[in-house]
């Protein structure tokens, strides 16, 4: 099969579309032909620093395609059945080989591109807001990187709770945009703080809850726009600032920051992760909330499309199509 490997971390040249054997059939698992591909800021993340668990290595999280094998002991699936599936690597693939747990059917009418973008992004935005971010309907949440997968997916979960909804973007066309997703007041964090813009649009009493997916110096100003008592649910560094932030501000108002990683969730919480995941993959499919792709590229591009994520230029999900 052909693949996107690389054989030294770095920069998106060190993607590479090469023929790699092909992954075994594992008992408890399904062998998935893969339709779509969506890149996850975690991918780019391990392309850069992250550890080779293989030689030539395959990155990637999240990918939907159908069903080629089951293996033993495996009833929740059919051969010739569409679905989603997470892995903590190997997506850059035309094949999957993964767990039948970490599997989700797609249901009628949703594509298996918008498929491919909903376990992780949405499942995380979900656990930001609620599982740990204990969003009530009527409190104010502010969302780090507003156009990201994780962000777009938030917004629209957050505003479908019954929150105000604000966010940060790079551009003013960014937050236009976010608009039509549930956003109430956007800030283009090029041109103003941050901190100070939400400040005065609560008439200083800061937001209840931010979500932080960007981490550094970023995470700082989260915590100058909290109000007493918030809550920040902190979900990664997309920033990749070396120093540590400085959070000390957080106490002088008893508030709190909670690191969230869904992958972690999903492994010693299944039977909590999987049917949450399931549920807004069902949302998806009634159209109450929407997949946002931004591009799709060919596997074989999958240099170029790692570029285009770098670029911040992307609004939601970048897909591979093998």
């Amino acid at each position: 099969m052909k693949a996107a490997v690389y054989y030294q971390t770095g920069g998106p040249e060190v993607l590479k579309y090469e023929d790699v054997a092909e992954p075994l059939l594992r008992p408890g698992g399904v062998l998935i032909d893969v339709a779509a591909i969506a890149i996850q800021g975690g991918d780019t993340l391990n392309r850069t620093g992250g550890a080779l668990a293989t030689k030539p290595h395959i990155v990637g999280y999240q990918a939907a395609g159908i069903v080629r094998e089951v293996g033993e002991g495996v009833t929740a699936f059919t051969k010739g059945q569409q679905v989603v599936a997470t892995m903590g690597f190997g997506s850059h693939a035309e094949v999957i080989s993964v767990p039948a747990a970490a599997v989700w059917a797609v249901p009628a009418g949703l594509s298996l591109q918008e498929a491919a973008g909903i376990p992780i992004e949405f499942g995380t935005a979900d656990d930001c807001l609620f599982e740990f971010g204990r969003l009530k309907a009527g409190e104010t949440v502010l969302i780090q990187a507003g156009a990201s997968g994780v962000g777009l997916a938030g917004i629209q979960l957050a505003k479908a709770a019954g929150a105000t909804v604000l966010a940060t973007a790079s551009s003013d066309e960014r937050l236009e945009r976010l608009k039509e997703y549930g956003l109430d007041h956007g800030i283009n964090y090029t041109k103003v703080d941050a901190a100070k813009e939400v400040l005065e649009y609560t008439n200083g009493a800061g937001v209840n809850l931010v979500v932080d997916s960007v981490g550094g110096s970023t995470l700082e100003g989260s915590v100058a726009m909290l109000a007493y008592r918030g809550r920040i649910s902190w979900v990664g560094r997309a920033g990749r600032e070396p120093r540590p932030p400085e959070i000390g501000a957080i106490m002088g108002k008893n508030a709190s920051i909670t690191g969230v990683f869904l992958g972690a969730e999903m492994a010693m919480n299944p039977t909590r992760t999987h049917p949450m995941i399931e549920s807004l993959i069902a949302r998806i499919a009634k159209k109450e909330l929407s997949v946002v792709i931004d591009s799709t590229f060919p596997l074989s591009d999958a240099a170029g499309a790692h570029r285009h994520i770098e670029s911040r230029k992307a609004f939601g999900r970048v897909l591979l199509i093998p």
